[in-house]
């Protein structure tokens, strides 16, 4: 497997489980928050989260 596709598996995969985390110690309980409210958009919010984080800053200039 390629390594970058690797770290990017791995950093959303992580990513959401943070979000899965956040919802289930710090999450709103009523319900009322519209992304902490939910498991499956914390959850989603934190792998897309992880998914933009893995990818590089700046495109490399090819020499």
């Amino acid at each position: 497997m390629n390594k970058k596709l690797f770290i990017k598996i791995g950093a959303t995969v992580l990513g959401g489980l943070i979000g899965f985390s956040y919802y289930y110690f710090i999450g709103c309980k009523s319900g009322t928050c519209p992304i902490t409210g939910s498991p499956y958009i914390s959850t989603a919010y934190g792998a897309v989260a992880g998914f933009i984080i893995s990818r590089p800053s700046k495109p490399k200039k090819p020499e």
